[in-house]
């Protein structure tokens, strides 16, 4: 009989992920066994995966994107993540650190509401991009949040169409290792709607890395003198970024937890 292996299903306004707390890094999961995971028709089905580890007294973030590949960040994740130490009473609720690929983060984590992570700085490539996608180009910005992002602005969301396959984004030497391509609307004052294409994962429902790069992108194109509050809505909800004088980022905004599965079965040992 295969001995259970319980994993938590949660989401950050719809940007969803299963997690594994692992805190003495016993069950190293591979590229395939997450993305066996992650299929939306054959597995659990999650945008991305963690793995709560334990160095010491800190906490550190193991994200995986729904493909097995390894990502420095995920806004969305680490507040989840978060929300998921709280409620399991691993960790007091408050202000408290965890450790990530792009970095140590910040979180101010009530027991209930919205979570609050400090993504660092959020830097501006100063060159030019182009993103290429259903029959149109656009140029844009290439925004470093810990992660890539190649940030494009359109008059309607409706032009973006399917993003089933990924946009193609110019200069290719740009993101060697990829990039996430964020679609975003005005709508008013410091407010958007944006669409994502996260590498490794398709289309998503939200991006909290995407969002920040949205926000300073704005800014910029708004002519804002920082520091700045930016409204964002992806498709999955609401998320408020706050950008201060030294373009650092926080990230504002729900986390849930929905229930356990056992992956057992996904993984080959």
């Amino acid at each position: 009989m295969t001995t259970p292996v319980i994993a938590t299903y949660g989401h950050g306004t719809e940007n969803d992920f299963v997690i594994l707390f692992d805190p003495d890094n016993e069950r190293e999961i591979s590229p395939l066994e997450v993305a066996a995971i992650c299929n939306r028709e054959t597995g659990i089905g999650a945008d991305g995966f963690i793995r709560i580890l334990r160095n010491g007294k800190q906490w550190f973030m193991d994200y995986r994107n729904a493909d097995g590949s390894v990502a420095e960040m995920c806004g969305n994740g680490i507040r989840v993540m978060a929300k998921y130490l709280v409620a399991h009473n691993h960790q007091p609720e408050g202000i408290f650190a965890i450790d990530t690929r792009a970095g140590m983060k910040h979180l101010r984590v009530p027991r209930d509401g919205d979570i609050s992570v400090n993504m660092g700085q959020v830097t501006d490539e100063m060159e030019e991009i182009s993103v290429e996608h259903n029959g149109h180009t656009w140029s844009g910005y290439n925004i470093s949040v810990g992660n890539p992002h190649a940030v494009v602005f359109v008059d309607d969301l409706s032009q973006v169409g399917s993003l089933a396959i990924a946009p193609t984004v110019q200069p290719k030497s740009s993101y060697p290792e990829g990039v996430n391509v964020e679609f975003v609307e005005i709508t008013a004052a410091n407010e958007a709607q944006m669409r994502v294409h996260e590498r490794g994962s398709g289309e998503t429902r939200s991006c909290g890395t995407g969002t920040c790069a949205v926000a300073l992108a704005a800014a910029m194109k708004s002519k804002q003198n920082l520091p700045s509050r930016w409204t964002i809505s992806p498709p999955g909800g609401r998320l408020i970024v706050d950008i201060d004088n030294h373009s650092n980022a926080t990230l504002i905004g729900p986390a849930e937890l929905i229930g356990e599965h056992d992956i057992a079965s996904y993984l080959n040992s």
